[in-house]
Protein backbone atom coordinates (compact mmCIF):
# COMPACT_ATOMS: atom_id res chain seq x y z
CA UNK A 1 0.00 0.00 0.00
CA UNK A 2 1.38 3.45 -1.18
CA UNK A 3 0.55 5.91 1.44
CA UNK A 4 2.68 8.97 0.02
CA UNK A 5 2.14 10.59 -2.96
CA UNK A 6 5.78 11.72 -3.57
CA UNK A 7 9.09 10.12 -2.82
CA UNK A 8 10.09 11.45 0.62
CA UNK A 9 14.28 12.67 0.92
CA UNK A 10 15.63 11.48 4.08
CA UNK A 11 17.35 14.18 6.01
CA UNK A 12 20.90 13.64 6.44
CA UNK A 13 21.27 14.32 10.58
CA UNK A 14 24.67 15.62 11.66
CA UNK A 15 25.94 16.72 8.35
CA UNK A 16 27.83 20.27 8.20
CA UNK A 17 27.20 20.67 4.62
CA UNK A 18 23.89 19.67 2.84
CA UNK A 19 24.14 18.82 -0.87
CA UNK A 20 21.68 19.58 -3.69
CA UNK A 21 20.96 16.32 -5.43
CA UNK A 22 21.44 16.22 -9.12
CA UNK A 23 18.56 16.36 -11.45
CA UNK A 24 17.17 13.57 -13.40
CA UNK A 25 17.70 14.11 -16.86
CA UNK A 26 15.60 11.72 -18.94
CA UNK A 27 14.91 11.11 -22.16
CA UNK A 28 12.00 13.98 -23.89
CA UNK A 29 8.29 12.38 -23.72
CA UNK A 30 6.97 12.49 -27.42
CA UNK A 31 4.24 14.25 -28.39
CA UNK A 32 1.67 10.56 -27.27
CA UNK A 33 3.71 10.72 -24.16
CA UNK A 34 3.48 14.20 -23.67
CA UNK A 35 -0.82 14.13 -24.04
CA UNK A 36 -0.81 10.96 -21.73
CA UNK A 37 0.69 12.74 -18.82
CA UNK A 38 -1.65 15.77 -19.58
CA UNK A 39 -4.36 14.17 -19.56
CA UNK A 40 -3.65 12.25 -16.57
CA UNK A 41 -2.47 15.14 -14.75
CA UNK A 42 -5.51 17.34 -15.57
CA UNK A 43 -8.04 14.21 -14.43
CA UNK A 44 -6.44 13.93 -10.86
CA UNK A 45 -5.92 17.78 -10.79
CA UNK A 46 -9.63 18.21 -10.66
CA UNK A 47 -10.35 15.69 -8.47
CA UNK A 48 -7.50 17.19 -5.85
CA UNK A 49 -9.11 20.65 -6.34
CA UNK A 50 -13.00 19.28 -5.41
CA UNK A 51 -12.21 16.83 -2.98
CA UNK A 52 -8.85 15.51 -2.48
CA UNK A 53 -6.24 17.91 -1.46
CA UNK A 54 -3.65 15.43 -0.66
CA UNK A 55 -2.40 15.18 -4.03
CA UNK A 56 -1.88 18.68 -4.84
CA UNK A 57 1.63 18.73 -3.30
CA UNK A 58 2.51 15.58 -6.03
CA UNK A 59 0.93 16.79 -8.81
CA UNK A 60 2.70 19.76 -8.76
CA UNK A 61 6.09 17.62 -8.80
CA UNK A 62 4.67 15.44 -11.20
CA UNK A 63 5.47 12.57 -8.70
CA UNK A 64 6.50 9.21 -10.50
CA UNK A 65 4.77 6.94 -7.78
CA UNK A 66 1.24 9.24 -7.47
CA UNK A 67 -0.70 6.91 -9.07
CA UNK A 68 -0.15 3.93 -6.72
CA UNK A 69 -1.03 6.29 -3.98
CA UNK A 70 -4.39 6.81 -5.79
CA UNK A 71 -4.90 3.43 -6.61
CA UNK A 72 -4.41 1.98 -2.65
CA UNK A 73 -6.28 4.93 -0.89
CA UNK A 74 -9.61 4.57 0.11
CA UNK A 75 -12.34 6.57 -1.57
CA UNK A 76 -12.05 10.54 -0.81
CA UNK A 77 -14.53 12.23 1.58
CA UNK A 78 -14.18 15.54 2.07
CA UNK A 79 -17.01 16.61 5.25
CA UNK A 80 -18.61 20.34 5.95
CA UNK A 81 -19.74 20.64 9.50
CA UNK A 82 -22.03 23.90 9.42
CA UNK A 83 -20.86 27.33 10.73
CA UNK A 84 -21.03 31.01 11.22
CA UNK A 85 -19.29 31.13 7.78
CA UNK A 86 -16.50 33.57 8.24
CA UNK A 87 -13.59 32.48 6.27
CA UNK A 88 -10.24 31.19 8.29
CA UNK A 89 -6.77 30.40 6.82
CA UNK A 90 -4.11 28.42 7.80
CA UNK A 91 -0.66 29.99 5.80
CA UNK A 92 2.82 28.15 5.44
CA UNK A 93 5.70 28.10 3.39
CA UNK A 94 8.39 25.15 2.80
CA UNK A 95 12.10 27.42 2.45
CA UNK A 96 14.89 26.15 -0.80
CA UNK A 97 13.04 22.63 -0.45
CA UNK A 98 12.22 22.65 -4.26
CA UNK A 99 14.73 22.17 -7.52
CA UNK A 100 16.97 25.65 -8.57
CA UNK A 101 16.63 26.87 -4.87
CA UNK A 102 13.05 27.37 -4.85
CA UNK A 103 9.90 27.46 -2.05
CA UNK A 104 6.63 26.30 -1.71
CA UNK A 105 3.77 28.32 -0.58
CA UNK A 106 0.67 26.68 0.97
CA UNK A 107 -2.88 27.50 1.87
CA UNK A 108 -5.64 26.09 3.78
CA UNK A 109 -9.13 27.86 3.69
CA UNK A 110 -12.31 26.99 5.53
CA UNK A 111 -15.56 28.71 6.42
CA UNK A 112 -15.09 28.35 11.04
CA UNK A 113 -16.79 30.59 13.67
CA UNK A 114 -15.74 34.11 14.80
CA UNK A 115 -13.17 33.05 17.54
CA UNK A 116 -9.86 33.33 18.48
CA UNK A 117 -9.05 29.62 17.60
CA UNK A 118 -11.26 29.08 14.67
CA UNK A 119 -11.79 25.31 14.36
CA UNK A 120 -10.84 23.25 11.24
CA UNK A 121 -13.73 22.37 8.56
CA UNK A 122 -13.52 21.14 5.22
CA UNK A 123 -11.14 23.25 2.68
CA UNK A 124 -12.93 25.48 0.48
CA UNK A 125 -9.92 25.95 -1.53
CA UNK A 126 -6.53 25.03 -1.00
CA UNK A 127 -3.40 26.26 -2.14
CA UNK A 128 -0.20 24.59 -3.17
CA UNK A 129 2.56 26.31 -5.24
CA UNK A 130 6.06 27.13 -5.90
CA UNK A 131 6.87 30.62 -5.74
CA UNK A 132 8.45 31.86 -8.76
CA UNK A 133 11.47 34.11 -7.04
CA UNK A 134 14.25 32.58 -4.95
CA UNK A 135 13.26 33.93 -1.36
CA UNK A 136 16.64 35.28 0.29
CA UNK A 137 15.38 33.70 3.87
CA UNK A 138 12.64 31.56 5.72
CA UNK A 139 10.80 34.59 7.05
CA UNK A 140 11.06 35.94 3.17
CA UNK A 141 9.16 32.86 1.76
CA UNK A 142 6.49 33.21 4.68
CA UNK A 143 5.83 36.75 4.25
CA UNK A 144 5.33 35.08 0.45
CA UNK A 145 3.23 32.62 1.38
CA UNK A 146 1.22 35.22 3.38
CA UNK A 147 1.10 37.53 0.13
CA UNK A 148 -0.49 34.69 -2.02
CA UNK A 149 -2.88 33.16 0.26
CA UNK A 150 -4.13 36.62 1.14
CA UNK A 151 -4.72 38.00 -2.54
CA UNK A 152 -6.93 34.83 -3.05
CA UNK A 153 -8.83 35.19 0.41
CA UNK A 154 -9.90 39.14 -1.06
CA UNK A 155 -11.73 37.12 -3.79
CA UNK A 156 -12.93 35.23 -1.09
CA UNK A 157 -14.11 37.38 1.29
CA UNK A 158 -16.21 39.59 -1.48
CA UNK A 159 -18.07 36.39 -2.69
CA UNK A 160 -19.16 35.58 0.82
CA UNK A 161 -20.19 39.14 1.44
CA UNK A 162 -21.98 39.10 -1.61
CA UNK A 163 -24.11 35.92 -0.30
CA UNK A 164 -24.61 37.82 2.71
CA UNK A 165 -22.16 36.84 5.20
CA UNK A 166 -20.72 39.27 6.68
CA UNK A 167 -17.13 39.14 7.15
CA UNK A 168 -14.75 40.41 10.39
CA UNK A 169 -11.22 40.52 9.88
CA UNK A 170 -10.34 37.50 8.53
CA UNK A 171 -7.68 35.34 10.72
CA UNK A 172 -4.70 33.76 8.87
CA UNK A 173 -2.39 32.02 10.99
CA UNK A 174 1.45 31.53 10.25
CA UNK A 175 4.16 29.76 12.33
CA UNK A 176 6.42 32.05 11.62
CA UNK A 177 7.03 34.79 14.46
CA UNK A 178 9.86 37.11 12.16
CA UNK A 179 6.61 37.30 9.29
CA UNK A 180 4.26 37.93 12.37
CA UNK A 181 6.33 40.55 13.72
CA UNK A 182 7.03 42.22 10.46
CA UNK A 183 3.20 42.71 9.49
CA UNK A 184 1.81 43.63 12.89
CA UNK A 185 4.86 46.12 12.71
CA UNK A 186 6.79 44.88 16.07
CA UNK A 187 10.02 43.66 13.62
CA UNK A 188 10.99 46.33 11.27
CA UNK A 189 14.19 44.24 9.20
CA UNK A 190 16.22 45.46 6.12
CA UNK A 191 14.14 44.03 2.72
CA UNK A 192 14.59 43.50 -0.38
CA UNK A 193 12.10 45.14 -2.83
CA UNK A 194 10.52 42.32 -3.68
CA UNK A 195 9.74 41.90 -0.08
CA UNK A 196 9.15 45.52 0.59
CA UNK A 197 6.15 45.15 -1.79
CA UNK A 198 4.35 42.26 -0.16
CA UNK A 199 5.30 43.66 2.94
CA UNK A 200 3.41 46.98 2.10
CA UNK A 201 0.90 45.50 0.91
CA UNK A 202 0.15 43.25 3.62
CA UNK A 203 0.21 45.86 5.72
CA UNK A 204 -2.03 48.23 3.69
CA UNK A 205 -4.57 45.14 4.19
CA UNK A 206 -4.12 44.42 7.10
CA UNK A 207 -4.78 48.21 8.19
CA UNK A 208 -7.84 48.59 6.26
CA UNK A 209 -9.18 45.51 8.61
CA UNK A 210 -9.72 43.03 5.96
CA UNK A 211 -6.85 40.49 7.75
CA UNK A 212 -5.45 39.60 11.44
CA UNK A 213 -2.20 37.81 11.21
CA UNK A 214 -1.36 36.11 14.19
CA UNK A 215 1.30 33.21 15.30
CA UNK A 216 0.83 29.82 16.73
CA UNK A 217 3.30 26.73 16.51
CA UNK A 218 3.85 24.68 13.32
CA UNK A 219 2.34 21.43 14.52
CA UNK A 220 -0.85 23.30 14.63
CA UNK A 221 -0.74 25.08 11.10
CA UNK A 222 -2.38 22.58 8.45
CA UNK A 223 -1.15 24.35 5.59
CA UNK A 224 2.32 22.70 6.49
CA UNK A 225 1.43 19.40 4.71
CA UNK A 226 0.87 21.28 1.77
CA UNK A 227 4.53 22.61 1.73
CA UNK A 228 6.82 19.65 2.23
CA UNK A 229 7.35 16.23 0.57
CA UNK A 230 6.53 14.09 4.03
CA UNK A 231 7.02 10.67 4.82
CA UNK A 232 4.54 8.12 4.49
CA UNK A 233 3.61 7.47 8.48
CA UNK A 234 2.86 11.43 8.52
CA UNK A 235 0.09 11.28 5.32
CA UNK A 236 -1.32 8.56 7.29
CA UNK A 237 -1.81 10.62 10.64
CA UNK A 238 -2.63 13.89 8.56
CA UNK A 239 -4.85 12.66 6.06
CA UNK A 240 -7.76 12.79 8.47
CA UNK A 241 -7.16 16.17 9.05
CA UNK A 242 -8.55 16.74 5.62
CA UNK A 243 -10.50 14.40 4.31
CA UNK A 244 -13.32 11.64 5.98
CA UNK A 245 -12.59 8.23 7.02
CA UNK A 246 -15.24 5.55 5.68
CA UNK A 247 -15.25 4.12 8.64
CA UNK A 248 -15.83 7.55 10.46
CA UNK A 249 -18.64 8.12 7.34
CA UNK A 250 -20.22 4.94 8.35
CA UNK A 251 -20.62 6.39 12.23
CA UNK A 252 -21.63 9.42 11.42
CA UNK A 253 -24.77 7.98 9.22
CA UNK A 254 -25.41 5.76 11.76
CA UNK A 255 -25.67 8.21 14.29
CA UNK A 256 -27.83 10.55 12.14
CA UNK A 257 -29.84 7.67 11.85
CA UNK A 258 -30.16 6.55 15.47
CA UNK A 259 -30.71 10.59 15.97
CA UNK A 260 -33.92 10.45 13.47
CA UNK A 261 -35.27 7.35 15.06
CA UNK A 262 -35.34 8.75 18.29
CA UNK A 263 -36.78 12.21 17.44
CA UNK A 264 -39.74 9.78 15.59
CA UNK A 265 -40.25 8.28 18.86
CA UNK A 266 -40.31 11.61 20.76
CA UNK A 267 -42.54 13.05 18.18
CA UNK A 268 -45.01 9.72 19.08
CA UNK A 269 -44.80 10.09 22.15
CA UNK A 270 -45.62 13.53 22.19
CA UNK A 271 -48.71 12.94 20.22
CA UNK A 272 -49.49 10.12 22.51
CA UNK A 273 -49.07 12.50 25.60
CA UNK A 274 -51.73 15.17 23.83
CA UNK A 275 -54.33 12.80 22.73
CA UNK A 276 -54.70 11.08 26.01
CA UNK A 277 -55.15 14.74 27.36
CA UNK A 278 -57.37 15.34 25.05
CA UNK A 279 -59.68 12.62 25.98
CA UNK A 280 -59.14 12.84 29.73
CA UNK A 281 -60.53 16.69 29.60
CA UNK A 282 -63.10 15.18 26.85
CA UNK A 283 -64.19 12.89 29.77
CA UNK A 284 -64.14 15.71 32.70
CA UNK A 285 -66.31 17.47 29.77
CA UNK A 286 -68.83 14.21 29.42
CA UNK A 287 -68.76 13.69 33.52
CA UNK A 288 -70.32 17.00 34.33
CA UNK A 289 -72.88 16.68 31.61
CA UNK A 290 -74.12 14.26 32.65
CA UNK A 291 -74.22 15.22 36.69
CA UNK A 292 -75.97 18.41 35.12
CA UNK A 293 -78.66 16.56 33.27
CA UNK A 294 -78.76 14.40 36.07
CA UNK A 295 -79.71 17.09 38.50
CA UNK A 296 -81.97 18.87 36.25
CA UNK A 297 -83.95 15.55 36.23
CA UNK A 298 -84.50 15.50 39.94
CA UNK A 299 -85.85 18.94 40.06
CA UNK A 300 -82.71 20.27 41.73
CA UNK A 301 -81.62 23.85 40.96
CA UNK A 302 -77.85 23.31 40.26
CA UNK A 303 -75.01 25.43 40.47
CA UNK A 304 -71.45 25.82 39.70
CA UNK A 305 -71.20 24.72 43.92
CA UNK A 306 -72.86 21.78 42.97
CA UNK A 307 -71.23 20.73 39.67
Amino acid sequence: MQNSPHPHVFPTYGAKVQYVEAEDIGTPLDKEGQKYIQAVVGTLLYNSRAVDPTMLVALNAIATQLLDYCASQEEAILTYHSSDMILAIHSDAGYLNESKARSRAGGHFFLSSNVQNPPNNGAVLTIAQIIDAVMSSAAEAELGALFINAKEAVHLRRILEEMGHPQPRTPVQTDNSTAEGVINSRVRPKRTKSMDMRFEWLMDRERQGQFHFYWKPGKTNLADYFTKHHPPTHHRNVRGDFLTRVAELQRLRQEKSNHQAAAILDTNGSENGRKIFRDFLQGCVNMSVMRIRKLSENGVKYSSQNI
